[in-house]
């Protein structure tokens, strides 16, 4: 998992939003807090069933190669086995590391809502082309405009400081309420996933929690 010291955080994200103020340092919430957090919002985007019993919410960095190896490693076989069976559904909540990420996070969420886990996985599988380059706002632009986007709409969206907002706020609950230091972080219906993010160990976790037939 990476993680990164939440004070380098905020000083690598400054000035793009007045959400990224320092803040507090993190405290427990309670369980009932915790999952009132965790219950998936109308601005959440669902990869499967709504109605699914099991809800997996990753806190994910889309410059984090660990995320990058468990949406293409990982993810295909929660998928047969469990998102696409309604057993389960995975809500991908942002925890952007860095302004590459905050980018590429607010020009997914800019697609439309069916598109969206799409557009991420190809960012995903691009990433060694795209996050560590010179420019990422211009290989963001291509797969946007590959996805449909056009010029203006990727415009008008990376100058979206509403969703801007959207993104760093997901970063600053998770690290100053659920205590997420690390990407990408597991929640299975609730309860943080402690265990390696192997198919094996997800498919262990999520049997435990299934409704009993």
């Amino acid at each position: 998992m990476r993680k990164i010291w939440f004070p380098l955080l905020f000083s690598l994200l400054v000035g793009v939003g007045p959400a990224l103020a320092q803040g507090p340092a993190p405290k427990p919430v309670s369980p009932a807090e915790q999952a009132k957090l965790l219950a998936v919002t109308p601005d959440d985007r669902v990869l499967g069933k709504a109605d699914a019993p099991i809800t997996i919410v990753e806190y994910a960095s889309l410059t984090c190669p660990h995320c990058a190896h468990f949406d293409q490693e990982v993810l295909p076989q929660l998928k047969k086995d469990w998102i696409e069976t309604g057993k389960a559904k995975l809500v991908l909540r942002d925890f952007p590391l860095d302004q590459s990420a905050l980018l590429a996070a607010t020009v997914a969420r800019c697609e439309p809502a069916d598109k969206y886990y799409g557009f991420v996985d190809t960012l995903f599988k691009s990433q060694e082309e795209w996050a560590s380059a010179k420019d990422p706002h211009a290989g963001l632009q291509r797969f946007a405009q590959l996805s449909g986007m056009g010029k203006k709409e990727f415009t008008a969206c990376i100058d979206n400081k509403a969703e801007q907002d959207k993104v760093v706020q997901s970063r600053f609950v998770a690290a100053n309420q659920l205590a997420v230091d690390s990407t990408p972080t597991f929640f299975i219906n609730g309860t943080k996933f402690a265990g390696a993010p192997t198919a094996e160990e997800f498919d262990k976790a999520l049997s435990a929690v299934a409704p009993k037939s």
